[in-house]
Order: C-alpha cells, then sequence, then structure tokens
C-alpha cells in the first residue's frame, strides 16, 4: 500500500505536524548552559540528561529538520495540547474506522462517571460534602479523571439478533450490551496524555489506572506519550500491567534514533518493549481499539 492510499499515515503526519505548529514540539533555548550541554534541545526532551536530548533530537530531526528556536511552554499547557491533538488524531482516525467496523465508537467528553460501568459514582461527590467522615475516608482519590475516554453506545436487539434471534423482552434484561435495558455508553478505553515520563507522570498515570481499576471494568487503558528515553518509557510499559500498552507519538523515529545513536541498553529495553507488545506507535492505537484481543 503506498503512503498516500494509508490513511493513519496521513493522520499520523497530521498529528506531528499539529504538534509542530503549536509549539507543543519546538526547540527551546537554555541560558547559561554548561559546556557539555546543548544550548537548544526540542520540547520533550530532559534538558538535563545528555542521552535525552541526543535522542529527542534525533527524534525531531526526523519530523522536522528546520524548526526556529522557541520559548517552551509551561509544562501544563504543553500537556494540554498534547492531550487535545491526541484526541483530534483518534477522531480523525475513528472517522474511518466508523465505515470499517461493526461496533460504534466514540469520544466522551472527561464525564466517567455518566458510562454505565461508573454509573455508581455519580451520588458520591453529593455524599462526601455532607459527610465529613467520607470526605477523611476517601479524599480526592474517588475523582478518575483519564484524558480521553472511548465510548461504545448500547446496541439496538436487531444486532445481536441479525442471524439468530438470542435476545427478547423475556432475556437478558440486566445486559448493559443492550440499548433497551438503558442508553449510557460503555466505556471502552481511558487514555492518559503525558507529553513526557517525568516529574511524578509516571506516578500519576499509574494511580488513574489503579482508580479504574478498583472500581469498575474497562477494556483497555493505555498512555500516549512523547518521551524520548526508553528506560523512563519502560516505567509505564513493563511491570504489573496495571496500564495495558503505551503508545509513542513517534516510535520508528524513535527506535530509528536509538540505534542510530548506538545505546546499546537503551536498544536492548525497546526491543523487550516492543516485542513483548508494550510499547507501540500511535497509529496502532485506533486499531487496537476496535480489536478486543489487540
Amino acid at each position: 500500500m503506498s503512503d498516500k492510499a494509508s490513511m493513519l499515515l496521513t493522520a499520523r503526519r497530521s498529528l506531528h505536524a499539529a504538534l509542530l505548529k503549536s509549539g507543543v514540539l519546538c526547540l527551546t533555548s537554555r541560558e547559561n548552559a554548561d559546556a557539555c550541554k546543548s544550548k537548544t534541545f526540542p520540547s520533550n526532551a530532559d534538558g538535563d540528561s545528555v542521552t535525552s536530548i541526543a535522542i529527542a533530537q534525533a527524534i525531531f530531526d526526523q519530523i522536522q529538520s528546520r524548526a526556529k528556536a522557541s520559548g517552551k511552554h509551561a509544562a501544563e499547557v504543553s500537556c494540554c495540547r498534547f492531550e487535545q491533538i491526541t484526541r483530534s488524531f483518534i477522531e480523525e482516525a475513528f472517522s474511518t474506522l466508523r465505515t470499517l467496523h461493526p461496533e460504534k465508537f466514540n469520544l466522551a467528553t472527561n464525564a466517567i462517571m455518566f458510562s454505565k460501568q461508573y454509573q455508581n459514582l455519580i451520588n458520591l461527590p453529593q455524599f462526601i460534602k455532607k459527610s465529613s467522615e467520607l470526605a477523611i475516608l476517601l479524599g480526592s482519590d474517588y475523582v478518575i479523571t483519564p484524558d480521553v475516554l472511548v465510548v461504545k453506545s448500547p446496541d439496538p436487539d436487531e444486532v445481536p439478533n441479525a442471524r439468530q434471534i438470542l435476545v427478547n423482552d423475556r432475556t437478558a434484561q440486566r445486559s448493559a450490551l443492550r440499548r433497551q435495558n438503558g442508553k449510557p455508553p460503555l466505556l471502552q478505553c481511558a487514555i492518559s496524555c503525558k507529553w513526557t515520563l517525568r516529574r511524578g507522570d509516571t506516578e500519576t498515570a499509574r494511580s488513574e489506572a489503579l482508580n479504574l481499576i478498583r472500581k469498575s471494568r474497562v477494556r483497555h487503558i493505555a498512555v500516549v506519550t512523547a518521551e524520548p528515553l526508553p528506560s523512563s518509557l519502560a516505567i509505564l510499559a513493563l511491570g504489573t500491567g496495571d496500564i495495558d500498552r503505551v503508545y509513542h507519538f513517534a516510535l520508528p523515529e524513535l527506535m530509528k534514533a536509538v540505534k542510530s545513536l548506538k545505546i546499546d541498553d537503551s536498544l536492548h529495553l525497546m526491543k523487550i518493549m516492543v516485542s513483548g507488545n508494550r510499547l507501540k506507535d500511535i497509529a496502532d492505537l485506533p486499531l487496537d481499539l476496535a480489536c478486543s484481543h489487540c
């Protein structure tokens, strides 16, 4: 298949272009830099790490060979814009996938308590306001705030009954998959967008995943990131599996960067994560969401 025929490749390039245009991915300058450190480096690099700067620069050079150095955005601003651009990428991919896959997926606002699995939390804030004991016991742990939610609306009975009559008015009256039993959407995937994986970002992502797991069931829990250091990626991608998978905004470029720089330990980590199906490219994310076995 040619590049022009690949919708996901086009969407991926649009994502990278949006990151550059918005200034989320840019060259940032450092004043009074040490002689051994670069004065200018990509905005997703750790300015205190020579390895991080080298890998991020190699990725940046592949995405955009020329870019003006500019001041780095505040971390909160970059994360917010990264989330918005990631959401736009998924929406663009889903606009095509809806015609290819029978399941109807949609992106939801961050109102997770209105999904079917978490409806029991809707009234919890009101109870906590009335009870100081509950407030002390739960704190803010009851609040679940993933950045992007992928939901699926319940199906009308015509869908499960397409080939033979599986359900009727007297059976499966509590199944959340049937529209007649209630209209709240089913949460399919919770996606956390982390521009980098530093300063507690990994712990935040894990906490969000654990909150979801403890309170109900969700098919996928994923993290999308632009972190250049394989060792930082491994903190989330490897381990107990609270997070199903990590998606990198430029995985082929990252692999090429690590190989070209001949960083053997990082290359070894990358091979483990990729071969173990724990680290994928962002272009894999829409298709994985449409497949319960990916």
